[in-house]
C-alpha cells in the first residue's frame, strides 16, 4: 500500500495496523535523524522518536496531503526535537553528548569523529547537514520540514560541511 492509502486507513477507519505499517516504513529514518541530532544519545533518540509516532498518529487526520507523509512526520520529528531542546536546553550540552555514541561497534572512532565535528556545527547548520546529506532530503523538502527559506538552508550547508570538512582533515580523515 502506498503512504496515503495507509494515512486514509488510519485516518478513516482508524486501523492500527496501517499505522504499524507506517511505523516500520519510517522508524530508521526518523531514528537516524534523532540519533545525528543527539549526537548519538540512543535513548534520548528512542524516546524522540516514540513522540514523534505519537504525535503523529493523534494528529494524522490533519494530513492534508500537500507534500509527501514523510515529509509531513519529519516536520514532526523537527518539531519535537527543537520543543526538547528549548525545554531541556539540549544544545548547551552538544559537546557532552558526542562522546555517547550508540552501542554498535561499527567503527567507534570514525562515529566519535563524525558525531564531535556535528557538535561543532551550529544547531541549525546540523539539522540541514543531516537532512541532506544523511537523510538524502533535497532543499525545497528541508525548506518544508524547517520552515526555513531554502537560500538560508544552502548558507547552513555550506558553512556547515565547510567546518565538518576541516576537522575532519584535521583529524587525519581525507589524507
Amino acid at each position: 500500500m502506498s503512504d496515503i492509502s495507509l494515512v486514509t486507513q488510519v485516518a478513516i477507519f482508524g486501523n492500527k495496523k496501517a499505522f504499524d505499517q507506517l511505523v516500520r516504513k519510517y522508524q530508521s529514518p526518523v531514528r537516524r535523524f534523532f540519533l545525528n541530532q543527539t549526537l548519538g544519545d540512543v535513548q534520548l533518540s528512542d524516546d524522540l522518536a516514540q513522540d514523534t509516532f505519537i504525535k503523529a498518529y493523534t494528529n494524522i487526520a490533519k494530513f492534508r496531503g500537500l507534500s509527501s507523509f514523510q515529509t509531513w512526520l519529519f516536520r514532526i520529528a523537527y518539531n519535537v526535537f527543537y520543543d526538547y531542546t528549548r525545554t531541556h536546553h539540549a544544545t548547551d550540552d552538544v559537546d557532552d553528548m558526542a562522546y555517547k555514541t550508540a552501542g554498535e561497534r561499527v567503527d567507534t572512532n570514525l562515529k566519535v569523529d563524525v558525531y564531535s565535528a556535528l557538535s561543532l556545527l551550529k544547531k541549525d547548520e546540523r539539522l540541514c547537514i543531516t537532512l541532506q546529506l544523511i537523510d538524502g532530503y533535497p532543499i525545497e523538502d528541508i525548506s518544508k520540514i524547517t520552515g526555513m527559506p531554502a537560500g538560508t538552508i544552502k548558507s547552513h550547508l555550506h558553512r556547515g560541511k565547510e567546518k565538518m570538512a576541516n576537522y575532519l582533515k584535521q583529524n587525519g580523515y581525507g589524507r
